[in-house]
């Protein structure tokens, strides 16, 4: 039989592609020892452990890595469908109609009549609309055991979102040299020790909300750049351990001196 033209189409191939995956979860849940155990709670950890491994490869910006990552939660979110549609609360269809629901509902300036000219505008209908949906804060979507690092990144940018945020950048910056004031009177950094160490912690805390606010300010997202720091910092220390041991060195008996002169030659690479 002839296919029409939809079928050759990108999208015909997409759905094609779609349902396969669909027939090989049905297959998998039918047969396999492993995927027939599987519960909603078993998943779980799998798949956090599957999003962190998407957001490695976005870092290292790993084209084929971040394919075979969005497969592998793809994956996922078709077999809690699935365990779903075996219990009978929702299946695969009921999930992606909803979400289309709620982004036609958010997105009224495309699918109604209001009119918004920048990204700002659009933050803050999307939160407005949020709480018409039942939320009863706009602080209420931040999910609670998101790492506190982003979760300091989504609250401040929710909060914008509700207009209660700074004015200019410079605002910012002095709230941030304030706070490095105040830990600083909290913690004595010539003899490592604070006055009330509790206090300390929180003085602390305000400091890094500060940065990551005026992060945000510059267009600096700050967990990716703490991220690259990161891996940067492996990358240097891998290269000490390697030129050290290559020199017949250890680390445990070598001076801060001689691994500075291996650290230093990482940095020129």
């Amino acid at each position: 039989m002839k296919k029409t033209f939809f079928e050759d189409s990108p999208r015909g191939k997409q759905l094609e592609a779609f349902n396969r995956l669909l027939d090989i979860m049905e297959e998998l849940r039918e047969k396999c020892p492993w995927d027939k155990k599987q519960t909603i709670e078993s998943l779980r950890h799998l798949t956090i452990e599957e999003t962190y491994e998407l957001s490695d490869a976005i870092i290292r910006n790993d084209m084929p890595e971040i394919k075979k990552e969005i497969g592998d939660i793809m994956l996922h979110m078709v077999f809690y469908a699935k365990i779903a549609s075996e219990q009978q609360s929702f299946d695969i269809a009921d999930v992606l109609n909803t979400l289309c629901e709620k982004l036609i509902f958010r997105h009224p300036h495309i699918y109604g009549d209001t009119e918004v000219h920048t990204e700002e505008e659009v933050k803050r209908n999307w939160e407005q609309l949020k709480l018409k949906e039942g939320n009863k804060s706009v602080l209420g979507g931040v999910p609670s055991s998101l790492p506190a690092l982003v979760k300091a990144m989504r609250i401040q940018e929710k909060a914008r979102g509700a207009g209660f945020d700074w004015e200019e950048r410079t605002q910012v910056w002095e709230k941030v040299q304030e706070e490095l004031s105040e830990f600083e009177s909290e913690f004595n950094v010539a003899e490592g020790t604070a006055i009330d160490q509790r206090k300390a912690a929180g003085e602390f805390g305000d400091l890094l909300f500060s940065l990551i606010n005026f992060a945000r300010f510059v267009d600096i997202n700050p967990e990716e750049a703490l991220e690259r720091t990161n891996l940067k910092f492996i990358d240097r220390f891998n290269y000490l351990e390697t030129e050290a041991a290559k020199d017949g060195k250890k680390l445990q008996h070598m001076s801060l001196k001689e691994m500075d002169y291996y650290w230093n030659q990482a940095k020129k690479r």
